[in-house]
């Protein structure tokens, strides 16, 4: 596949053009966000300021219908995977490029990470002890089956990016193959709408994963310190 071609090495790792484009991804995010907010106006914002407040408003608005009482705290890492995701879904709509997430590495990585901020915020939230001790609660038997289930749905949220994506371009290459370029406009117009759909699905259930780790080592530390302040 042309997106799996080497294009140069470094070392033994050979660097293919799904990488670059991911760099290049993040060239742009990274670029855009310090041009974006280097000068924020407070009274009279301009368009580009208000459109971009806008969509940090609405990512923590639906970060808030998950966790409110931690939206602030997820905005960062959420919005940012938001962003990167929508934006490598589409842009395979530029000639000559290929969507990232059409890759297979691209999206376990991106489900790695996911796994990752599981873990970390759900340490974070209360404490590494509470988090180990949820592996076994109802029961240690139940140890195996818990971590059975974070690798199973790590590869599932991988599989399920990968899969949609690569069939959305190749459904989109055959149309336009048999069609030629009578439809470009509705296949275009159902890709980026597909895109943008594939990106908030990634970024909710990302969302849920974290919140649910978060409230379960919540729930636990809640429970333990009722019950030592319950003994007499």
């Amino acid at each position: 596949m042309e997106a799996l071609s080497v294009i140069f090495s470094i070392g033994p790792f050979g660097i293919t053009r799904t990488v670059v484009t991911t760099w290049g991804i993040m060239l742009v995010l990274g670029v855009g966000s310090w041009l974006a907010t280097r000068r924020l106006a407070v009274e009279q914002p301009g368009i580009i300021q208000a459109a971009l407040e806008g969509v940090v408003q609405a990512i923590e608005s639906a970060i808030a219908t998950v966790l409110p009482e931690r939206s602030t705290l997820l905005l960062p890492f959420v919005g940012t995977l938001w962003l990167f995701v929508a934006i490598a879904n589409l842009i395979g709509l530029v000639p000559g490029l290929h969507a990232p997430t059409g890759d297979l590495s691209t999206t376990a990585a991106l489900a790695i990470v996911v796994f990752l901020s599981v873990h970390w915020y759900g340490i974070r939230s209360a404490g590494l002890r509470a988090y180990l001790r949820h592996y076994l609660s109802p029961s240690p038997v139940l140890l195996p089956f818990h971590v059975l289930g974070e690798f199973s749905r790590t590869l599932a949220l991988a599989v399920r990016l990968f899969g949609n994506i690569m069939s959305l371009e190749m459904a989109a290459l055959l149309v336009l193959l048999v069609a030629g370029l009578l439809v470009p406009v509705p296949v275009l117009m159902l890709h980026v709408i597909e895109a943008l759909v594939q990106a908030y699905i990634f970024g909710m259930l990302a969302l849920i994963y974290i919140a649910g780790g978060m409230q379960s080592q919540a729930e636990q530390a809640s429970t333990q310190t009722n019950k030592n302040g319950n003994t007499p």
